[in-house]
């Protein structure tokens, strides 16, 4: 009986790989890849890239990456500011982000804080001085209550106010601001 057994088992071969893979295999595994996939890519690249992006004479720059440090607003000075971020002075760069002027109640602003995520202060308070971009227009730019593009020359460097305590990181002189 063993020796039949092992006749039909020899005798039908190895299945052909069109008969073990199907349309639905690949589907769902081509799905699974990219759920899984995408993220690790955008994660290992913008660590790879510091969250900069070279377009021509313009940096696109992720606001979120260029906060995203340990800053000692007492204490710290401009060489606490990671290098690369520091590259950045004087450059033409694109950041996206919300504007925030909370001086200001009319529909063109000279002059605004610009940060990741306004609504992330209600979480974790407000954003800390290395999170912020200290934005000044020479004429004023419509305030969008949304994610906008701002485009301009960026300035880093510590400034301080009377107390010694850091009040601004980065600076920007705005170009435009584009609505997204």
């Amino acid at each position: 009986m063993e020796s039949a057994v092992a006749n039909n088992n020899a005798s039908r071969g190895k299945v052909p790989l069109g008969e073990r893979v199907n349309l639905r295999m690949i589907l769902v595994a081509a799905v699974v890849l990219l759920l899984i996939g995408y993220p690790v890519y955008q994660f290992v690249n913008a660590a790879r890239t510091h969250g900069i992006q070279q377009h021509g004479d313009l940096s696109v720059v992720d606001l979120k990456a260029l906060g995203n440090f340990p800053f000692d607003d007492v204490n710290g000075t401009v060489n606490d500011i990671p290098p690369v971020y520091r590259k950045l002075d004087g450059q033409r760069v694109a950041l996206d982000g919300f504007m925030y002027a909370g001086n200001s109640a009319g529909d063109e602003v000279s002059a605004f804080q610009f940060v990741y995520n306004i609504t992330k202060c209600c979480f974790n308070g407000p954003p800390r001085v290395q999170e912020r971009v200290f934005a000044q227009s020479k004429a004023p730019v419509p305030y969008y209550g949304q994610m906008v593009r701002c485009i301009g020359t960026l300035h880093v460097g510590v400034k301080k106010n009377e107390a010694g305590q850091a009040n601004a990181v980065y600076e920007m002189d705005v170009d435009r601001v584009e609505q997204l």
